[in-house]
């Protein structure tokens, strides 16, 4: 069969229209941005021949984002995610976190729980764009880039000599972020420092839930729909350049997050014992040599930990307040070296080598292993014609597990006046997870027991990825239409088995510390396996136009159909959406030294499949923005907001129970205020 799906890049020279400041009031559109991630090198967005999806941060404040999960939902249909006191299940055209490889300039971000990414390590306010790649990129980015790469640019401005920065939002239920700038640029040197602060309250749409064993009977819960959290996040990076040719760079990242539930009470169910605690730290070093304007050699070193552990809030008959057990720790060693060469006139051709570590100590898992992977790569970009584009990639990896695998990629593109045609072949692998290989996890949830075994003799994933996209641009209007297949083998999946008298004899020798109680509720124990086969096609199409001066609409679709195969039975791959649609207005104007600026944006999507449990009903959620820039004094441009998320109040008031997940995690209608503060030379 036979898979469509969306990569709506080229479109974007006009949807994201990079802004620009030539005064703190005026605003002028950028249509043809640089890009980096769809061929590993900088180059114009309409001169790619892999499409690229481009999140400007000017279009980001527009619209009142501040939160990176915000960032994706409201401006790419093709993306949903999934809260919870885990983390954020994230999906990209129909395919989950494992699937998705995200990087800060480059490099991977690391750190999950339960496959949840922790994303509120990332800091919006340092964000300069968001670039994201449809598909299978395995032949430049490696293990993990089987739905798509999403690269996370950050900002080093090098025109002020100080500048300074603050940046607040406050809208309902608790809802606060807040972060501060400072940098300082001089004779070469540069440093930027960041600090940002994000929280929010638990909170309820319904404080029913079932009574266990029933449909109908209802009782009272304090468990909360929405977790609450507290995270901080403190950014360091200093550059420097002595002349035109060499720059390097080094920076470090500190991030800490606990969840903010409701504690446990005799009274009323669904409080907790204790809340999560995350802590991430991340550094980095790097430079790169240009030895002329199209030949360069870079080299990054990166190191990144993360662990997370249980922090006991109320005293129980083993814990006291305050202690901490800590339940996993991650790191990740990574080293790259990149040429990027233009050996004749009309082409660029790349040369690399990677090595990466993990590192892996999970005491819930009983696991404390690692694996190294070390890889090359090449890629040949040649032009022909000033009309067709061509390229040619190919990655070698050995992992220390599952030794060699090779993933090539193969790009065309034909421009005749303001058409692009592209088309694509990617081919994708995922070595498994150390979790996945060496689990052996016992666990009582709400007490239910958890039984998980990896499994040594796990294949890779691979895929193979095709595309075609048609688009047509000019200074006004932009129409993209993109479809494709992607195709995975050998997916990973956890399977339950059902547990006999002999087999539950065994699973009490392994885990000594089962009781009997526990061990009369063990129904199954699940094994990772590679049973499944995966199929997403999908068709994405993009549009936008500028109408008047200083008004822009777009708007952007994607049907997606994931399914996967398990023996001979399809079924729609979990937390899948069929239909999702994001749609922007978006009106500016100056008067002298005042700006104003009006963005209306909508989410709408059908129902989210889920395989075992009731599907989420679909919704369309509206939000309306205002922006207002007074540059009147000589020290500071003030840029207070205002507006309304969800202005039709939509919300999921359906009662939590067993058999029920959801999509639609808004509390309701909240309005929305903000201050920016940007001090002048």
């Amino acid at each position: 069969m036979v898979a469509l799906s969306t990569g709506s890049a080229a479109f974007s020279q006009i949807h994201t229209m990079e802004r620009k400041d030539t005064s703190a009031v005026v605003r002028t559109y950028d249509l043809n941005p640089v890009v980096v991630t769809g061929s590993g090198h900088h180059q114009r967005l309409k001169s790619t021949a892999t499409p690229v999806r481009l999140l400007s941060s000017q279009e980001m404040q527009e619209q009142g984002i501040t939160t990176f999960d915000a960032a994706l939902t409201r401006l790419l249909p093709q993306v949903s995610m999934a809260p919870n006191s885990m983390g954020t299940f994230l999906r990209l055209n129909g395919l989950g976190n494992k699937y998705i490889l995200i990087l800060i300039n480059g490099q991977k971000l690391s750190g999950d729980i339960s496959s949840n990414v922790d994303l509120n390590r990332i800091n919006m306010a340092r964000v300069k764009r968001i670039e994201v790649l449809d598909g299978a990129a395995s032949s430049l980015y490696g293990s993990d880039a089987i739905a798509g790469v999403i690269n996370i640019i950050t900002d080093q401005p090098t025109q002020q000599l100080v500048s300074v920065m603050s940046d607040t939002r406050v809208s309902g239920k608790g809802q606060l972020t807040e972060s501060v700038n400072l940098d300082i640029y001089t004779h070469g040197f540069g440093s930027y420092t960041s600090y940002s602060h994000d929280r929010a309250d638990s909170y309820q749409t319904t404080d029913l839930e079932y009574v266990k064993g029933s449909d109908t009977e209802t009782q009272r819960t304090i468990a909360p729909f929405f977790t609450g959290y507290r995270s901080n996040v403190l950014n360091q990076r200093f550059t420097y350049s002595p002349d035109r040719y060499l720059a390097l760079n080094a920076g470090i990242d500190y991030s800490a997050k606990i969840t903010d539930r409701p504690d446990t009470r005799a009274d009323i169910g669904g409080g907790t014992d204790y809340e999560m605690r995350y802590r991430g730290l991340r550094w980095n070093l790097g430079g790169i040599y240009k030895f002329s304007a199209k030949n360069s050699l870079q080299a990054d070193f990166t190191a990144d930990n993360f662990r997370y552990g249980k922090e006991y809030d109320v005293e129980t008959a083993k814990q006291k307040v305050g202690d901490y057990i800590q339940s996993k720790k991650q790191r990740t060693l990574e080293g790259q070296v990149k040429a990027i060469l233009g050996l004749t006139d009309n082409s660029t051709t790349i040369v690399g080598a990677d090595w990466r570590r993990d590192e892996l100590n999970a005491t819930s898992g009983n696991i404390n292993q690692d694996a190294y992977i070390l890889a090359a790569y090449a890629q040949h970009e040649m032009k022909f014609f000033d009309l067709l584009t061509a390229t040619l990639g190919a990655r070698y990896n050995y992992h220390e597990t599952f030794g060699s695998h090779f993933t090539p990629k193969a790009t065309v593109m034909y421009s005749p006046g303001s058409f692009n045609f592209r088309a694509t072949y990617s081919a994708g692998f995922r070595a498994p997870g150390l979790d996945e290989i060496y689990y052996h996890y016992f666990s009582v949830n709400r007490g239910k027991p958890q039984i998980i075994f990896g499994n040594r003799d796990l294949s890779p994933e691979k895929s193979n990825y095709f595309a075609l996209n048609a688009e047509y641009r000019t200074n006004l209007l932009a129409v993209s239409i993109t479809g494709f297949v992607n195709r995975i083998n050998d997916m990973v999946v956890r399977q339950d088995i059902n547990v006999d008298a002999q087999k539950l004899e065994d699973l009490r020798g392994e885990f000594p510390e089962m009781t009997d109680d526990q061990a009369a509720k063990l129904e199954r124990y699940s094994l990772y396996q590679n049973s499944d086969k995966g199929d997403v096609k999908g068709v994405q199409i993009n549009v936008s136009a500028n109408l008047f001066s200083g008004f822009n609409l777009s708007a952007n679709y994607a049907y997606t159909y994931a399914r996967s195969k398990s023996g001979d039975k399809w079924i729609d791959l979990e937390r899948s959406i069929r239909h999702s649609a994001t749609v922007a207005a978006n009106y500016h104007r100056s008067w002298g030294k005042y700006a104003l600026n009006v963005n209306l944006n909508g989410r709408l999507q059908s129902k989210t499949y889920y395989t075992s449990y009731e599907n989420a009903p679909g919704f369309g959620i509206w939000n309306l923005h205002t922006t207002h820039t007074f540059d009147h004094l000589d020290w500071a441009v003030i840029e207070p907001s205002i507006g309304v998320d969800n202005l039709f109040d939509r919300v999921d008031r359906r009662i939590d129970s067993a058999n029920r997940k959801y999509a639609l995690y808004t509390p309701g209608r909240m309005l929305v205020v903000g201050l920016k503060l940007r001090l002048k030379k």
